[in-house]
């Protein structure tokens, strides 16, 4: 049984929707944090019509995927952070509703935060203004986040307000930087440890998610301003970018569950 509106939706082989996505978002080339585990980290339907995204793989979002009819899931945070456990408590529950409903589980972390076309730091910087022009903040070599120029200056205020328009929520500033801001660099989620190299670059102002307690004598006396738009907030840009490049390529459908941390 479909949603309504998905019956007879175009379908596509979940190999075949896989192997495009990690060649894509060039999975394999790319570092990440023990357990992120990018790519299918559970098996589902054979079969790909519906995609849900979502942040985080919740036992939440994960019931909500299966409500909604999802064949394949899409995540930013997946399953396996705390490595290996038994399948035993939350954890069962929250794969119990992949399995019931054959739901596929999708997850790409870092090189989702990358990506040029479809990446968190990259669309967050767009919808912000920036004119992107370089990479910067890397993991094991690799760089994650971009950095660039507004068409304008803006004072700070302008730019919080600017950010909270774009994420729809409210946005921290560390103060430090100069009274007009022009170079912005963005690095979504937990960034807050690259204010220092954010201000080497000689940036005015630095765009993460969450920042340590420290970041803020570091802003000041690094001379940069440091906007904190919360981890959730700054990574929903990706998979709801990539769920609809894939929709639009492979004719599917596909929905967004938006369950917000406020963190």
């Amino acid at each position: 049984m479909f949603p309504d509106g998905l019956e007879g939706r175009h379908s596509l082989k979940l190999e075949s929707l896989l192997q495009y996505t990690d060649g894509y978002l060039r999975v394999a080339d790319h570092p990440d944090y023990p357990g992120a585990y990018n790519g299918l980290q559970v098996e589902g339907s054979d079969e790909v019509r519906h995609l849900v995204a979502a942040v985080d793989a919740s036992e939440a979002s994960i019931r909500a995927a299966a409500e909604r009819g999802a064949d394949l899931m899409i995540v930013h945070h997946g399953l396996f952070w705390g490595g290996a456990r038994p399948l035993t408590g939350r954890l069962y529950r929250r794969v119990k509703p992949l399995f019931d409903h054959a739901v596929a589980l999708y997850s790409c972390h870092l090189p989702l935060d990358a990506h040029a076309e479809v990446g968190n730091a990259a669309l967050l910087g767009r919808h912000l203004g920036v004119s992107l022009e370089g990479r910067f903040g890397t993991y094991e070599g690799v760089p994650v986040g971009w950095h660039g120029t507004l068409a304008g200056p803006l004072e700070v205020a302008a730019l919080v307000a600017r950010a909270e328009q774009v994420l729809a929520g409210p946005v921290r500033a560390l103060p430090g930087g100069p009274e007009r801001i022009e170079r912005v660099g963005v690095v979504t989620g937990g960034g807050g440890s690259l204010v220092e190299e954010a201000a080497q670059l000689g940036l005015d102002a630095f765009v993460t998610g969450e920042a340590s307690h420290h970041t803020y004598f570091d802003a000041a006396e690094l001379g940069i301003h440091v906007l904190l738009g919360g981890h959730y907030a700054t990574e929903t840009f990706g998979v709801k970018a990539l769920a609809a490049h894939l929709a639009e390529r492979f004719d599917l459908t596909w929905e967004f569950v938006d369950l917000p941390t406020g963190l």
